[in-house]
């Protein structure tokens, strides 16, 4: 077995997202993830950083998912299933929702004395919120989708004996979403295994906020600040910023914090729990929100009009570090950051993230051969253009900065560089190895040096994001040998040391 990567050694890694596999329906955890697993290891990388691997929203985004807890179904490989016997051979064509359904009903023919037995242990261990989610996951069908505010008055307030007899009324469909469940947790668990013995570790990405139609939301209504009909009366997001002039409307519904304080954070740590059985590390989202919150009255079309409240950062983590010692986390520092905030990452010695597409606005001190060790540096994020388009818009195409912006930035880059770029992507993420951050992450698209097309996600907007495939057969011995001899010059191969 492979050491184990950790985000105290000099490292690298790649920002993959598992739907972004070639094929129309996206990626799954069979033949393709082990893939890319074997190409990390293969070219000195340590990580494979991930979005979240929770259910998607009905546009895609992986941040409005239905559970914090569950993981996707889309991602069930079900060429895994059909070897295992659980798929016949003429049920592979079928849609996913479909091959599923078709699994699950054949399961009590054709699943083994083992895995049935394993079925019913998953159930039993993750019942503190398979049983929720599962339940959930039915009603929702059973209510046409509706969101579950409009659901009956009694099943809305989680009345006991109303609950009882909605889970009395659709047992298959309860069970169905939790043989899914369980589907996921078994070829997750082979995907982290082969990760490990590889020495490559998996980095997830956890939301601060949860979806407000969700299990989490449901279930734990006294959790958040709704009010007596469930509905929210303060919702989350982020005053205006570099991606947005009227700030970005989230939506999310807020946490009552001192509710989550009386139980010791129960919850969140039993979140933080689950994360830590899929991944070795975890970049928290919007770690700003753990210190201080955007709160935007309810009702509102944009997030101008809210205003900054204190969250209970110290006693959380306090709480966090305790319960779940053995999950490395990274803070997702970008933002207002404030001295209140960098005083809570640097208190728990959290790496924050450091992007080189933000560091050449400014002064010198902010490019990557300045970072600070403890951080991990990346060209973009997700959230970001690729870097090719970040070079070659003229601030025309990309309404987040003006001409002269992309200009100043543009002539810092070749500062920095020492010369003019021949090809920027590539030249930025060896600025980002080569800079003094413990670990460097450089998006897929990055390393395939691609354009606008190709990017994951607008800030602020809802349409056509999400939706990025690589294409087949790009991760080719040439792309491979000149990451592994870069990470090897950069002192990140694992065998560095």
């Amino acid at each position: 077995m492979a050491a184990k990567p950790t985000l105290t050694r000099r490292s690298s890694g790649v920002l993959l997202h598992p739907t972004s596999w070639p094929g129309a329906r996206g990626g799954t955890l069979g033949a393709a993830a082990r893939e890319f697993t074997d190409f990390l290891a293969d070219t000195g990388q340590s990580w494979w950083q991930m979005l979240p691997v929770c259910p998607p929203d009905e546009l895609g985004s992986p941040y409005a998912s239905p559970s914090s807890f569950a993981g996707s179904p889309s991602l069930i490989c079900t060429d895994l299933l059909a070897a295992e016997g659980l798929l016949k051979k003429a049920e592979l064509g079928q849609s996913k929702p479909k091959a599923l359904r078709a699994a699950f009903h054949g399961f009590g023919r054709r699943g083994s004395k083992e895995d049935k037995q394993d079925f019913e242990s998953f159930r039993v261990r993750e019942a503190s919120w398979l049983a929720d989610h599962a339940l959930f996951c039915a009603l929702k069908d059973a209510n046409q989708a509706r969101p579950w505010t409009e659901w009956d008055e009694r099943l809305r307030r989680r009345d006991p004996a109303r609950l009882a007899e909605a889970r009395a009324n659709v047992p298959d469909e309860i069970r169905f979403h939790e043989f899914s469940q369980w589907l996921f947790a078994r070829q997750w668990e082979a995907l982290r295994l082969h990760a490990a013995a590889r020495g490559v570790g998996l980095m997830g990405d956890a939301p601060i906020y949860v979806r407000h139609d969700s299990a989490d939301c449901w279930a734990n209504q006294e959790l958040f600040q709704l009010d007596a009909s469930g509905r929210p009366t303060a919702v989350a997001g982020v005053p205006p910023d570099y991606f947005s002039k009227a700030g970005q409307l989230w939506g999310n519904p807020l946490y009552r914090w001192e509710r989550h304080q009386e139980t010791a954070f129960k919850w969140w740590i039993g979140r933080l729990k689950a994360c830590a059985e899929r991944f070795d590390a975890l970049r928290l989202d919007h770690f700003i929100g753990f210190r201080n919150y955007w709160e935007i009255p309810a009702g509102e079309t944009t997030a101008i009009k809210g205003r900054w409240v204190q969250a209970p950062g110290d006693e959380f983590f306090d709480a966090v570090l305790r319960g779940v010692p053995q999950l490395e986390i990274v803070a997702e520092d970008l933002g207002v950051a404030t001295p209140g905030v960098l005083a809570l990452r640097d208190k728990y010695k959290l790496p924050g993230m450091s992007l080189a597409q933000f560091s050449f606005g400014g002064a010198e001190k902010d490019w990557p051969n300045a970072w600070k060790e403890n951080c991990v540096g990346y060209t973009g994020t997700h959230d970001n253009d690729t870097t090719r388009a970040w070079w070659e818009d003229d601030g025309t195409v990309n309404a987040q900065r003006s001409a002269a912006d992309a200009e100043k930035e543009r002539r810092a880059f070749r500062r920095a560089l020492g010369r003019e770029p021949e090809r920027p992507s590539w030249e930025m993420i060896g600025m980002v190895w080569r800079s003094p951050a413990r670990t460097a992450i450089a998006p897929m698209q990055d390393l395939l040096d691609l354009g606008p097309d190709a990017r994951m996600n607008r800030p602020g907007t809802t349409e056509k994001n999400w939706r990025w495939r690589m294409d087949a057969g790009a991760l080719t011995p040439r792309l491979a040998g000149r990451l592994a001899l870069l990470t090897g010059a950069a002192g990140r191969a694992p065998d560095a040391e």
